[in-house]
């Protein structure tokens, strides 16, 4: 994605964030909060080094979110995540450390909540590449190649909190995580997320 592109969907956000907040009666702008916990898994696939074979795999981790309630169904906060997928069964490694600023729109249905969004940020993809399986430790592998990488995130996802009382949901998303930088070479697919939140 081009600079460009990145600054319009920015702008974009502020205006919904804008349009969402000012429809709404001054008293009534911010109608409380809410934040939690959620593990994750999913399958992520493409090319990671340039010239060699396709890597996939499952990736597992755990993050968190944190919003602000603005009139009947918009919300505003940030979320952010560490997410590890074992490469090779060697030790190799991939890991991503991501979060920024999410807005998204929800409606409530009975017990059902489902919603939608977007979060834009930023973070950092670390590989570990071994040759071989390490015989000992601390034992020195030759060939083993090591690169950390920053990158811009757009990140946008859907899902459904379940209404267990006024004060704690249950939560299940999806969410597919793209990462914009120079010469990066990012695997890409779904993650699915499931979590506790407390909304006061």
């Amino acid at each position: 994605m081009k600079c460009q592109s990145l600054k319009t969907l920015v702008l974009a956000l502020g205006l919904l964030a804008s349009a969402g907040v000012w429809a709404q009666p001054k008293e009534k702008v911010l109608r409380g909060f809410d934040g939690g916990m959620m593990l994750h898994a999913g399958y992520l696939g493409g090319t990671l080094v340039p010239g060699e074979a396709p890597v996939s795999g499952c990736p597992f981790g755990l993050g968190g979110v944190a919003r602000l309630h603005l009139g009947k169904c918009f919300r505003i906060g940030g979320e952010g995540y560490v997410s590890t997928m074992n490469l090779r069964g060697n030790g190799s490694y991939l890991r991503y450390g991501w979060g920024g600023i999410l807005a998204d729109v929800y409606g409530v249905f009975g017990r059902f909540q489902p919603y939608g969004g977007v979060t834009l940020g930023g973070g950092a993809m670390t590989a570990v590449l071994m040759t071989e399986t390490p015989s000992e430790a601390w034992a020195p592998i030759d060939g083993t190649r090591y690169r950390k990488q920053g990158f811009m995130a757009v990140d946008p996802f859907v899902g459904c909190d379940f209404i267990l009382t006024k004060a704690i949901h249950l939560t299940l998303k999806v969410d597919c995580l793209c990462g914009f930088g120079r010469d990066l070479q990012m695997p890409v697919g779904p993650r699915v997320y499931f979590g506790v939140l407390f909304y006061r």
